[in-house]
């Protein structure tokens, strides 16, 4: 980003994130397994950063008892070497190769914060192989279609692949000039977002509109065939400042689709029913190319990363289309999971991999007890503290809480790797409140309304509340699945305005302290099901450490820690 400031010093803010680099991670492969990840946002505190992951290299080798000396590889997920060529046709994109973009500038980033670290022993891989690396060596399967849709890599959109025994093979690529992701980023920039970050609150929006009302702008917006997709919107970007900042695509939706939307201007019709179109395009785009390369190949199982793989929505549609037997969504799709793709990609050319389907990833940084101390005695004027003295209790306490009305933080073990707290880094509250999402948007989260929460159901209960069969696991909270009419009005905190839920379910085996959390809930309740939410506030990145928990616990709506075995109210 400090790239394009200095070459476009008058852009709004919001427009330095049309750019490569972001959501930069590290994740440590030891002998074809992965070991420990997180995103340096976590470790930094600078939400979607894509500064060198050297912080976040500290806390992986830190977390696995690996010395810096005994690492083999550092891989990067980005190879822009083979596009030298392109990025030579202009001086501008020139500097960029040699500064940002290159092996080169790659080997010096890693000197710097990596004094002595031998330059031969650093590589890099293509980024959707990457990203398709880190979703068939988690799958678990020997042989499966693998399909990576994102904005960009170096110069594609989407790439799809046939693995099988340990290889990942090339089928078809698409240019990023035709890219659904920036397509669906773009106008989500339009609408008062923010690009490459905030794509997410529109499938949230979406399902207040009317997809009808701009259907046909959008079906001539994107054209499908044979598992191809051309997006004849984006040529309307000819000028290399165009292309740079898409102001061709930008000026024809404000003439021809509605007029950009200010971000602190409030929501109306217009843009609900944009998103609401915008959505079921991508729905539709996902839904072809998934379904024609399926075809292709005769495989029944399939895997996903990239970015626009964490669209809960579009994988609900595919789950429910029947196109595949099985589809398996790697949990850190976006680009902090390339990171683990590069590794992986690495570890399986030397045959190393050890293919398993991935647990729930709790991967990242576990702190010592210590800590834990230290944090309460830093706000010990501030709070009241009780030892509760084993995780059952934990639970009990938490359960009895939620019963009662009220939001707790929830702070357990390692954190979670990728963008979902899954039950380490969580806030959870009673689903069958009706105001319940209300107050967690506006006390604690401090984020938009029209968002929805997501329940997180014990996996003996799934098929109770949620339109699914019996023991269907969905432990990544990534794919929206409906709830059953006849409960709609029981679960009125995490049931969106379609009558979906993006559902995470909760086993024993995986996930056993949030498990044991929900099922006391459930025997107060009557339903094993809470709320689940990141543990952060709006603009932060989801609590790392102790002190970070305790911290934002006392700065946000909630009404009391359990941060491990001790409960923390405020004074």
């Amino acid at each position: 980003m400090d790239f394009k400031r200095r070459h476009w010093p008058d852009l709004e803010e919001r427009e330095y994130r049309i750019s490569q680099g972001h959501d930069s991670a590290a994740a440590l492969v030891v002998d074809g397994e992965f070991v420990a990840g997180v995103a340096e946002e976590r470790i930094g505190r600078k939400k979607h950063t894509g500064d060198f992951p050297g912080g976040a290299i500290a806390a992986t080798l830190e977390q696995s008892g690996v010395e810096l000396g005994e690492i083999d590889a550092i891989v990067h997920g980005f190879d822009y070497g083979p596009y030298l060529g392109l990025y030579s046709l202009d001086p501008v994109s020139r500097e960029l190769y040699d500064e940002r973009l290159s092996r080169e500038a790659f080997v010096r980033e890693v000197q710097r914060s990596l004094p002595g670290f031998p330059a031969e022993r650093v590589g890099h891989v293509d980024h959707h192989l990457a990203h398709a690396a880190s979703a068939y060596f988690t799958s678990g399967w020997d042989e499966c279609l693998v399909v990576v849709i994102d904005g960009m890599g170096e110069a594609h959109g989407a790439s799809i692949y046939r693995a099988a025994a340990g290889r990942i093979e090339p089928l078809h690529r698409v240019s990023a000039a035709n890219s659904v992701g920036i397509l669906y980023s773009v106008v989500t920039l339009h609408l008062g977002f923010d690009f490459n970050s905030d794509e997410y609150k529109i499938m949230g929006l979406a399902p207040y509109g009317d997809p009808d009302r701009f259907r046909s702008f959008f079906d001539e917006a994107i054209v499908l065939d044979g598992g191809d997709v051309q997006v004849p919107l984006l040529r309307l970007n000819r000028t290399r400042d165009e292309r740079e900042n898409h102001t061709g695509v930008r000026n024809h939706l404000s003439e021809h689709l509605i007029a950009p939307r200010s971000p602190d201007s409030d929501i109306d019709d217009d843009h609900r029913d944009v998103a609401a179109a915008l959505q079921a395009t991508l729905d539709r785009a996902l839904l072809h190319i998934c379904g024609h390369f399926g075809r292709r190949t005769g495989m029944r199982r399939m895997a996903m990363a990239g970015g626009v793989a964490l669209n809960t929505t579009a994988n609900g549609k595919l789950l429910e289309s029947g196109l595949f037997d099985e589809i398996y969504v790697q949990p850190a799709a976006a680009d902090d999971g390339s990171a683990l793709g590069a590794a992986l990609s690495r570890a399986g050319e030397a045959g190393e991999v050890a293919n398993e389907r991935s647990p729930v990833p709790f991967y990242g940084p576990e702190h010592p007890a210590e800590q834990n101390e230290e944090a309460l005695g830093a706000f010990s004027d501030r709070i009241e503290v009780t030892d509760l003295g084993s995780q059952d209790a934990a639970a009990e306490k938490a359960a009895e809480l939620v019963a009662a009305g009220e939001v707790v933080c929830w702070y357990r073990g390692r954190m979670e790797f990728g963008p979902r707290a899954l039950g380490h880094r969580s806030i959870v509250a009673d689903p069958g409140r009706a105001d319940m999402r209300d107050t967690v948007n506006a006390m604690v989260k401090m984020r938009e309304a029209f968002r929805p929460f997501a329940p997180a159901v014990s996996l003996e209960e799934v098929d109770r509340w949620f339109d699914v069969e019996p023991g269907t696991e969905l432990p990544y909270m990534i794919m929206n699945v409906n709830v059953r009419p006849e409960h709609r009005a029981e679960l009125p905190a995490v049931t969106h305005v379609d009558g979906s839920a993006r559902v995470q379910t909760v086993s024993k085996a995986g996930n056993p302290d949030f498990h044991g959390l929900i099922k006391a809930v459930g025997r107060r309740t009557g339903r094993e099901i809470v709320l689940n939410t990141s543990f952060n506030v709006k603009g932060q990145p989801i609590v790392n450490t102790p002190h970070e928990a305790v911290e934002t616990f006392l700065g946000c709506g909630s009404q009391a820690l359990l941060l491990e075995n001790t409960l923390v109210r405020k004074r």
